[in-house]
Protein backbone atom coordinates (compact mmCIF):
# COMPACT_ATOMS: atom_id res chain seq x y z
CA UNK A 1 0.00 0.00 0.00
CA UNK A 2 1.12 3.55 -0.80
CA UNK A 3 -0.53 6.65 0.66
CA UNK A 4 -0.51 10.35 -0.13
CA UNK A 5 0.55 11.27 3.40
CA UNK A 6 3.56 8.99 3.91
CA UNK A 7 6.51 10.18 1.84
CA UNK A 8 8.51 7.39 0.26
CA UNK A 9 11.87 7.40 -1.46
CA UNK A 10 10.09 6.59 -4.72
CA UNK A 11 7.82 9.61 -4.30
CA UNK A 12 10.81 11.88 -3.57
CA UNK A 13 12.77 10.66 -6.59
CA UNK A 14 9.79 11.20 -8.91
CA UNK A 15 9.35 14.73 -7.54
CA UNK A 16 13.03 15.54 -8.11
CA UNK A 17 13.02 14.09 -11.62
CA UNK A 18 9.89 16.05 -12.54
CA UNK A 19 11.49 19.28 -11.31
CA UNK A 20 14.44 18.65 -13.67
CA UNK A 21 12.51 17.11 -16.56
CA UNK A 22 14.29 19.19 -19.22
CA UNK A 23 17.71 18.03 -18.09
CA UNK A 24 19.56 15.10 -16.60
CA UNK A 25 19.80 14.91 -12.83
CA UNK A 26 23.08 13.45 -11.65
CA UNK A 27 23.19 10.41 -9.43
CA UNK A 28 25.39 12.40 -7.05
CA UNK A 29 22.79 15.14 -6.68
CA UNK A 30 20.04 12.60 -6.13
CA UNK A 31 22.22 10.81 -3.60
CA UNK A 32 22.89 14.01 -1.62
CA UNK A 33 19.29 15.26 -1.80
CA UNK A 34 17.91 11.97 -0.52
CA UNK A 35 20.77 11.07 1.84
CA UNK A 36 21.12 7.74 0.05
CA UNK A 37 24.04 5.84 -1.41
CA UNK A 38 24.44 5.82 -5.19
CA UNK A 39 23.61 2.10 -5.12
CA UNK A 40 20.36 2.81 -3.26
CA UNK A 41 19.46 5.50 -5.79
CA UNK A 42 19.98 3.05 -8.66
CA UNK A 43 17.91 0.42 -6.87
CA UNK A 44 15.00 2.87 -6.54
CA UNK A 45 15.35 4.02 -10.15
CA UNK A 46 15.13 0.39 -11.20
CA UNK A 47 12.00 -0.01 -9.09
CA UNK A 48 10.39 3.06 -10.69
CA UNK A 49 11.10 1.65 -14.13
CA UNK A 50 9.34 -1.56 -13.15
CA UNK A 51 6.36 0.57 -12.10
CA UNK A 52 6.01 2.02 -15.57
CA UNK A 53 8.12 5.19 -15.41
CA UNK A 54 10.26 5.77 -18.49
CA UNK A 55 13.60 6.96 -17.11
CA UNK A 56 16.63 7.54 -19.27
CA UNK A 57 19.95 6.65 -17.62
CA UNK A 58 23.33 7.84 -18.87
CA UNK A 59 26.63 6.87 -17.23
CA UNK A 60 28.41 9.82 -15.57
CA UNK A 61 25.53 12.14 -16.56
CA UNK A 62 22.52 11.00 -14.58
CA UNK A 63 18.82 10.34 -15.00
CA UNK A 64 15.97 12.00 -16.85
CA UNK A 65 12.23 11.28 -16.67
CA UNK A 66 10.89 10.75 -20.17
CA UNK A 67 7.37 9.57 -19.37
CA UNK A 68 5.16 9.15 -16.31
CA UNK A 69 3.60 5.86 -15.34
CA UNK A 70 -0.08 5.16 -15.97
CA UNK A 71 -0.40 3.50 -12.57
CA UNK A 72 -2.57 5.38 -10.11
CA UNK A 73 -0.04 6.21 -7.38
CA UNK A 74 -1.13 8.75 -4.75
CA UNK A 75 1.70 11.17 -5.59
CA UNK A 76 0.60 11.21 -9.23
CA UNK A 77 -3.04 11.95 -8.36
CA UNK A 78 -2.10 14.56 -5.74
CA UNK A 79 0.21 16.41 -8.13
CA UNK A 80 -2.05 19.16 -9.50
CA UNK A 81 -5.26 18.00 -7.80
CA UNK A 82 -7.60 21.00 -7.45
CA UNK A 83 -9.87 20.01 -4.59
CA UNK A 84 -10.26 21.13 -0.99
CA UNK A 85 -11.62 17.96 0.60
CA UNK A 86 -12.00 15.05 -1.80
CA UNK A 87 -8.75 13.22 -2.45
CA UNK A 88 -6.58 14.94 0.14
CA UNK A 89 -5.91 11.48 1.59
CA UNK A 90 -5.31 8.65 -0.86
CA UNK A 91 -4.72 4.95 -0.19
CA UNK A 92 -3.37 2.95 -3.11
CA UNK A 93 -3.26 -0.82 -3.58
CA UNK A 94 -1.93 -2.90 -6.45
CA UNK A 95 -4.49 -5.55 -5.45
CA UNK A 96 -7.23 -5.58 -2.81
CA UNK A 97 -10.35 -7.58 -2.10
CA UNK A 98 -12.58 -4.50 -2.37
CA UNK A 99 -11.90 -0.77 -2.13
CA UNK A 100 -15.41 -0.41 -0.71
CA UNK A 101 -14.58 -2.78 2.16
CA UNK A 102 -11.39 -0.87 3.01
CA UNK A 103 -13.30 2.44 2.91
CA UNK A 104 -15.86 0.95 5.32
CA UNK A 105 -12.97 0.25 7.72
CA UNK A 106 -11.73 3.83 7.33
CA UNK A 107 -15.23 5.07 8.13
CA UNK A 108 -14.75 3.89 11.71
CA UNK A 109 -12.13 6.65 12.12
CA UNK A 110 -13.96 9.96 12.62
CA UNK A 111 -11.12 12.09 11.18
CA UNK A 112 -11.30 10.39 7.77
CA UNK A 113 -13.26 12.59 5.36
CA UNK A 114 -12.79 12.90 1.62
CA UNK A 115 -10.40 9.95 1.70
CA UNK A 116 -9.96 7.82 -1.42
CA UNK A 117 -9.15 4.14 -1.75
CA UNK A 118 -7.93 3.13 -5.19
CA UNK A 119 -6.72 -0.17 -6.61
CA UNK A 120 -5.34 -1.55 -9.86
CA UNK A 121 -7.28 -4.79 -9.30
CA UNK A 122 -10.02 -6.09 -7.01
CA UNK A 123 -10.47 -9.76 -6.21
CA UNK A 124 -13.92 -9.38 -4.62
CA UNK A 125 -15.27 -6.20 -6.14
CA UNK A 126 -18.99 -5.72 -5.71
CA UNK A 127 -21.69 -3.78 -7.43
CA UNK A 128 -25.24 -2.94 -6.41
CA UNK A 129 -27.35 -5.64 -4.73
CA UNK A 130 -24.11 -7.48 -3.80
CA UNK A 131 -23.46 -8.47 -7.40
CA UNK A 132 -19.91 -9.40 -8.29
CA UNK A 133 -17.97 -6.60 -10.00
CA UNK A 134 -15.22 -7.87 -12.29
CA UNK A 135 -12.18 -5.62 -11.76
CA UNK A 136 -9.20 -6.47 -13.97
CA UNK A 137 -6.03 -4.43 -14.33
CA UNK A 138 -6.52 -1.50 -16.67
CA UNK A 139 -9.68 -0.30 -14.97
CA UNK A 140 -10.15 2.38 -12.31
CA UNK A 141 -11.57 0.91 -9.11
CA UNK A 142 -12.04 3.37 -6.28
CA UNK A 143 -14.10 4.35 -3.26
CA UNK A 144 -14.58 7.80 -1.73
CA UNK A 145 -15.47 8.36 1.93
CA UNK A 146 -17.50 11.46 2.76
CA UNK A 147 -19.14 12.82 5.91
CA UNK A 148 -21.79 15.16 4.47
CA UNK A 149 -23.57 17.62 6.69
CA UNK A 150 -27.01 17.54 5.11
CA UNK A 151 -30.38 15.79 5.37
CA UNK A 152 -30.31 11.97 5.04
CA UNK A 153 -32.91 12.22 2.26
CA UNK A 154 -30.19 13.74 0.05
CA UNK A 155 -28.33 10.41 0.05
CA UNK A 156 -30.46 9.20 -2.86
CA UNK A 157 -29.08 12.07 -4.97
CA UNK A 158 -25.55 10.71 -4.99
CA UNK A 159 -25.85 8.09 -7.76
CA UNK A 160 -27.16 10.86 -10.01
CA UNK A 161 -24.61 13.46 -8.84
CA UNK A 162 -21.65 11.08 -9.12
CA UNK A 163 -22.57 9.75 -12.55
CA UNK A 164 -22.99 13.33 -13.79
CA UNK A 165 -19.57 14.34 -12.45
CA UNK A 166 -17.97 11.33 -14.11
CA UNK A 167 -19.70 11.94 -17.46
CA UNK A 168 -18.53 15.56 -17.48
CA UNK A 169 -14.98 14.45 -16.64
CA UNK A 170 -14.88 11.88 -19.44
CA UNK A 171 -16.07 14.51 -21.91
CA UNK A 172 -13.45 17.04 -20.78
CA UNK A 173 -10.41 14.75 -20.57
CA UNK A 174 -11.07 12.13 -23.26
CA UNK A 175 -13.49 14.00 -25.54
CA UNK A 176 -15.89 11.06 -25.44
CA UNK A 177 -19.65 11.57 -25.37
CA UNK A 178 -21.38 9.38 -22.80
CA UNK A 179 -24.98 8.78 -21.77
CA UNK A 180 -26.41 8.37 -18.27
CA UNK A 181 -28.67 5.42 -17.61
CA UNK A 182 -30.72 5.58 -14.43
CA UNK A 183 -29.86 4.99 -11.64
CA UNK A 184 -26.08 4.84 -11.79
CA UNK A 185 -24.63 3.68 -15.11
CA UNK A 186 -22.49 5.55 -17.61
CA UNK A 187 -22.77 4.15 -21.12
CA UNK A 188 -21.35 4.72 -24.59
CA UNK A 189 -23.74 3.86 -27.42
CA UNK A 190 -25.73 1.70 -25.02
CA UNK A 191 -22.74 -0.20 -23.62
CA UNK A 192 -21.80 0.16 -19.97
CA UNK A 193 -18.45 1.77 -19.25
CA UNK A 194 -18.82 2.67 -15.57
CA UNK A 195 -21.04 2.10 -12.56
CA UNK A 196 -21.56 3.51 -9.09
CA UNK A 197 -22.35 1.99 -5.69
CA UNK A 198 -23.43 3.91 -2.59
CA UNK A 199 -23.03 2.66 1.00
CA UNK A 200 -24.35 4.93 3.74
CA UNK A 201 -24.68 4.90 7.51
CA UNK A 202 -27.42 7.04 9.04
CA UNK A 203 -27.76 7.43 12.81
CA UNK A 204 -30.23 9.61 14.73
CA UNK A 205 -31.46 11.20 11.50
CA UNK A 206 -27.89 12.24 10.64
CA UNK A 207 -25.52 10.87 8.02
CA UNK A 208 -22.52 9.34 9.76
CA UNK A 209 -20.74 8.53 6.52
CA UNK A 210 -21.36 7.97 2.86
CA UNK A 211 -19.09 5.83 0.67
CA UNK A 212 -19.19 6.16 -3.10
CA UNK A 213 -17.82 3.19 -5.03
CA UNK A 214 -16.83 3.86 -8.64
CA UNK A 215 -15.84 1.29 -11.23
CA UNK A 216 -14.58 2.53 -14.60
CA UNK A 217 -13.61 0.35 -17.57
CA UNK A 218 -10.75 2.66 -18.50
CA UNK A 219 -8.51 0.49 -20.67
CA UNK A 220 -9.69 -3.09 -20.44
CA UNK A 221 -10.59 -5.91 -22.81
CA UNK A 222 -14.44 -5.97 -22.70
CA UNK A 223 -14.53 -9.69 -23.54
CA UNK A 224 -12.55 -10.45 -20.36
CA UNK A 225 -15.46 -9.10 -18.30
CA UNK A 226 -18.24 -10.33 -20.61
CA UNK A 227 -17.13 -13.94 -20.18
CA UNK A 228 -17.59 -13.61 -16.42
CA UNK A 229 -21.05 -12.06 -16.58
CA UNK A 230 -24.01 -14.42 -16.66
CA UNK A 231 -26.57 -11.80 -17.68
CA UNK A 232 -27.57 -11.82 -21.33
CA UNK A 233 -27.89 -8.62 -23.34
CA UNK A 234 -25.47 -6.93 -20.95
CA UNK A 235 -23.03 -5.11 -23.19
CA UNK A 236 -19.92 -3.44 -21.86
CA UNK A 237 -17.20 -1.34 -23.42
CA UNK A 238 -13.97 0.43 -22.56
CA UNK A 239 -13.10 4.14 -22.58
CA UNK A 240 -9.68 3.68 -24.16
CA UNK A 241 -8.90 0.91 -26.60
CA UNK A 242 -5.69 -1.10 -26.59
CA UNK A 243 -3.93 0.97 -29.25
CA UNK A 244 -5.16 4.34 -27.95
CA UNK A 245 -3.58 6.73 -25.46
CA UNK A 246 -5.27 8.29 -22.46
CA UNK A 247 -4.28 9.28 -18.94
CA UNK A 248 -6.24 7.63 -16.10
CA UNK A 249 -4.62 10.07 -13.66
CA UNK A 250 -5.96 13.10 -15.56
CA UNK A 251 -9.43 11.53 -15.63
CA UNK A 252 -9.36 10.88 -11.88
CA UNK A 253 -8.14 14.40 -11.09
CA UNK A 254 -10.90 15.94 -13.23
CA UNK A 255 -13.52 13.61 -11.76
CA UNK A 256 -12.57 14.45 -8.17
CA UNK A 257 -12.77 18.15 -9.02
CA UNK A 258 -16.18 17.79 -10.73
CA UNK A 259 -17.48 15.62 -7.90
CA UNK A 260 -16.48 18.19 -5.29
CA UNK A 261 -18.22 20.94 -7.30
CA UNK A 262 -21.36 18.80 -7.49
CA UNK A 263 -21.06 17.94 -3.79
CA UNK A 264 -20.92 21.66 -2.96
CA UNK A 265 -24.04 22.25 -5.02
CA UNK A 266 -25.89 19.71 -2.87
CA UNK A 267 -24.55 21.36 0.29
CA UNK A 268 -25.91 24.72 -0.93
CA UNK A 269 -29.19 23.15 -2.09
CA UNK A 270 -28.49 23.92 -5.77
CA UNK A 271 -30.03 20.62 -6.79
CA UNK A 272 -32.01 21.83 -9.78
CA UNK A 273 -28.78 22.44 -11.72
CA UNK A 274 -27.66 18.85 -11.12
CA UNK A 275 -31.06 17.47 -12.12
CA UNK A 276 -31.19 19.43 -15.38
CA UNK A 277 -27.63 18.52 -16.36
CA UNK A 278 -28.29 14.83 -15.64
CA UNK A 279 -31.49 14.84 -17.72
CA UNK A 280 -29.67 16.53 -20.60
CA UNK A 281 -27.23 13.60 -20.78
CA UNK A 282 -29.72 10.86 -19.98
CA UNK A 283 -30.51 7.93 -22.27
CA UNK A 284 -33.39 6.95 -19.97
CA UNK A 285 -35.76 9.91 -20.10
CA UNK A 286 -38.36 9.48 -22.83
CA UNK A 287 -37.88 5.71 -23.10
CA UNK A 288 -40.40 2.99 -22.34
CA UNK A 289 -38.80 0.90 -19.62
CA UNK A 290 -39.28 -2.17 -17.49
CA UNK A 291 -38.09 -1.64 -13.93
CA UNK A 292 -37.23 -4.59 -11.69
CA UNK A 293 -37.37 -3.81 -7.98
CA UNK A 294 -37.21 -5.83 -4.77
CA UNK A 295 -41.01 -5.81 -4.66
CA UNK A 296 -41.82 -6.60 -8.27
CA UNK A 297 -41.78 -5.27 -11.83
CA UNK A 298 -43.04 -1.95 -13.14
CA UNK A 299 -43.52 -0.80 -16.72
CA UNK A 300 -43.98 2.69 -18.04
CA UNK A 301 -42.44 5.64 -19.80
CA UNK A 302 -39.59 7.42 -18.03
CA UNK A 303 -40.75 11.03 -18.00
CA UNK A 304 -38.38 12.65 -15.55
CA UNK A 305 -36.28 12.73 -12.40
CA UNK A 306 -37.45 14.47 -9.26
CA UNK A 307 -35.32 16.47 -6.83
CA UNK A 308 -34.48 13.34 -4.79
CA UNK A 309 -33.08 11.47 -7.81
CA UNK A 310 -36.15 9.23 -8.13
CA UNK A 311 -37.17 8.11 -11.62
CA UNK A 312 -40.71 9.16 -12.60
CA UNK A 313 -42.61 6.49 -14.56
CA UNK A 314 -45.83 7.31 -16.37
CA UNK A 315 -48.35 4.52 -16.89
CA UNK A 316 -51.95 5.18 -17.87
CA UNK A 317 -51.96 8.72 -16.47
CA UNK A 318 -50.41 7.59 -13.17
CA UNK A 319 -46.94 8.76 -12.16
CA UNK A 320 -44.89 6.42 -10.01
CA UNK A 321 -41.66 7.28 -8.21
CA UNK A 322 -38.86 4.75 -8.39
CA UNK A 323 -35.96 5.24 -5.98
CA UNK A 324 -34.13 2.00 -6.67
CA UNK A 325 -34.20 -0.76 -9.21
CA UNK A 326 -32.80 -2.09 -12.47
CA UNK A 327 -34.25 -0.92 -15.75
CA UNK A 328 -34.24 -2.25 -19.29
CA UNK A 329 -35.41 -0.35 -22.33
CA UNK A 330 -38.44 -1.80 -24.11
Amino acid sequence: MYTSFDETTLDKIVTLLKSHQSEFLSGEKLSKSLALSRAAVWKNIKKLKSLGYKIESRPKIGYRLRQNTNLLFPWEISDGLQTDIIGRKIYYFDKIDSTQNFALELAQKPHENGSIVIAERQTQGRGRLNRKWISPKGGIWMSILLRPNFEPSYTSLFPMATSLALAVSIEKTLKIKTELKWPNDITIKGKKVAGILIDASIESNKIDYLIIGIGINFKINPSTISKSIKQRNYAITTLVKKDQKGSPVELIQQFLFELEQTYNRILTNSIETIRKEWIRRSSTIGKNVTATTTTGTLKGKAVGIDKTGALLLSNRSNIQRLLAGDITYN
